[in-house]
């Protein structure tokens, strides 16, 4: 980090084009260690800055790690078709700054989303090569039994996929409840598994990505906070 102008630092915090950064420091909408600052060419250095807008306490970040509890009903897109996007949970800064899903969950699908705005982080996260395992909880409609458990560990063979996938692991909870881990992602794989495997997926949580789970970010549906470093390195093939 470097020092930088004030309406750069607002701009690459999604407050709005350069132009409008620099009307809301001329409008005093701005304040520094409680000083109102109006001169947008004056130079702060970024790192640990810290500064109001608009009242309301900011902390200045490069890059933005973030992970929603998302709930039934939004897509994990920036071009909604019948839902709305996912986006829509957070501070309209992040779609200034281009904040988009790590991966996608369907549109009835819950739980544990990463977004972020570093271009590097979300390849690295989205890449298959990486066989982090991603953890989910699904209801099933006809009860969870030895020999469906049995089959999603062998392999199931899926339309337009060249082998069968196998999950990593696969266990009871309960009568129609399963927890499935696998490292593949393909296209609504879990529905289509429990499908092939004789059976219909009627609700869908994912409950952990490596070994950083939704518990232990005590998220209700909706809510979202940013991942520091240690919680980011959960995610990491060599946590694993």
């Amino acid at each position: 980090m470097s020092k930088q102008t004030l309406d750069r630092i607002l701009q690459s915090q999604g407050f709005g084009t350069r132009k409008g950064c620099r009307q809301l420091i001329a409008n005093g909408d701005m304040t520094i260690s409680g000083e109102t600052v109006t001169d947008y060419r004056a130079s702060h250095e970024t790192n640990g800055l810290e500064f109001t807008i608009f009242g309301e306490p900011w902390i200045y970040r490069e890059h933005v790690y973030i992970a929603l509890n998302k709930p039934a009903g939004f897509e994990c897109s920036r071009k909604t078709s019948h839902h709305p996007g996912v986006l829509t949970l957070l501070p309209e800064q992040f779609t200034w700054r281009d904040v988009q899903p790590v991966g996608r969950l369907d549109h009835d699908t819950t739980g544990l989303l990463l977004m972020s705005d570093d271009g590097p982080f979300i390849h690295a996260q989205s890449s298959p090569k990486r066989h982090v395992p991603k953890f989910y909880i699904a209801t099933t409609h006809d009860p969870v039994t030895p020999e469906l458990i049995a089959h999603l560990l062998s392999g199931v063979k899926l339309h337009d996929e060249p082998a069968p996938l196998a999950a990593m692991s696969c266990r009871a909870l309960d009568a129609h409840r399963l927890e499935i881990v696998l490292e593949q992602g393909k296209y609504h794989q879990v529905k289509r598994m429990l499908a092939a495997a004789g059976n219909h997926c009627s609700a869908l949580q994912r409950s952990a990505i490596g070994l950083l789970t939704l518990e232990s970010l005590e998220l209700k549906e909706g809510e979202w906070r940013y991942l520091d470093e240690a919680q980011r390195a959960l995610l990491a093939p060599a946590a694993l």
